[in-house]
């Protein structure tokens, strides 16, 4: 059930399932197959204040709570892979390292916005890890998977996910991975 979120700041967070208003289409379908889905909680937020070091001055809410969700390609040859990456936004994803070893590419970067937003389903800027394509990894580092409260997107610019850690570490597809943030 969704409590008292200690992360909150001057957030109002409701349980998720009662504003699908609130979210992309692919996280309201996600979240009504997920047996924890009672554990995450929305709250609306002013859409220009979407990108994290503006959130947190503005809400409240600690920048060491907040994950950061991106969407990596990697390549080999003609093929492409894509994997979410999930990292407190105090960090960044070792996409040239890590990552690109986890997809088995020659090159890995972030995927280009418009790539993103088509084959996520999601807005630039509010891309989560809950309800991504279900052939995707879906990297965490230990320090997400680990912490009792994080805010991260809910698939729209105009509000944030509060989730534990350790739901987003039984999301389908998804792996800690040690090294990932750096």
């Amino acid at each position: 059930m969704v409590g008292v979120w200690t992360i909150a700041g001057t957030l109002t967070p409701v349980p998720a399932l009662d504003r699908p208003d609130l979210l992309a289409d692919p996280v309201v379908a996600a979240l009504r197959a997920m047996a924890d889905a009672d554990r995450l909680a929305v709250s609306e937020i002013d859409p220009t204040l979407a990108d994290t070091a503006e959130f947190c001055a503005h809400y409240g809410s600690p920048l060491d709570a907040s994950a950061n969700c991106v969407i990596v390609a990697g390549k080999r040859g003609d093929t492409v892979r894509y994997a979410a990456c999930v990292v407190l936004a105090t960090t960044r994803a070792d996409v040239n390292g890590v990552v690109r070893r986890r997809l088995d590419a020659r090159r890995a970067s972030f995927a280009p916005m418009d790539d993103a937003v088509a084959l996520t389903g999601m807005e630039y800027g509010g891309i989560t890890p809950v309800g991504l394509p279900a052939d995707w990894p879906v990297l965490l580092s230990p320090e997400v998977a680990a912490a009792p409260e994080l805010v991260v997107g809910s698939g729209i610019r105009g509000s944030k996910l509060l989730v534990p850690g350790e739901v987003l570490a039984k999301l389908p597809g998804a792996e800690v991975v040690e090294g990932l943030a750096r």
